[in-house]
């Protein structure tokens, strides 16, 4: 009987440990995919630039250069995307019905709130 309970409790440790193992290789590996997404266009930017320093051994002329060219290619791509979206939504419109495109608008304007309320969150 001693012998049952002492290789019941072998094996309960052993199964304890493993998932001890099993949570700690998934925390690690959470930790890193997770650490590596920038949350924000800000930081994205920060990376970015800190990159571009570090790699091209960037001067602080050059850092303060670049500010200027990273500003107007962000209000290009939006200028751009904002085109890009409203010729998608007058498409899409075109094929609906009157009673489909009250819905579609509806639809539009919850995607605009929840968009923003994204942005809020950052």
């Amino acid at each position: 009987m001693r012998r049952a309970t002492l290789t019941t409790a072998v094996y309960l440790a052993l199964l304890f440990l493993s998932g001890v193992a099993v949570g700690w290789f998934a925390l690690r590996l959470y930790s890193v995919s997770a650490s590596g997404i920038p949350r924000s266009p800000e930081e994205y930017r920060r990376r970015y630039v800190a990159e571009l320093r570090e790699r091209l051994k960037l001067t602080e002329q050059q850092v303060n250069q670049l500010g200027p060219i990273l500003d107007e290619t962000r209000q290009r791509h939006h200028e751009m995307m904002k085109t890009i979206h409203d010729a998608q939504v007058s498409k899409i419109r075109s094929i609906l019905t009157e009673s489909q495109q009250v819905e579609y608008t509806k639809l539009l304007e919850e995607r605009e709130r929840e968009r923003q309320r994204q942005q809020q969150g950052h």
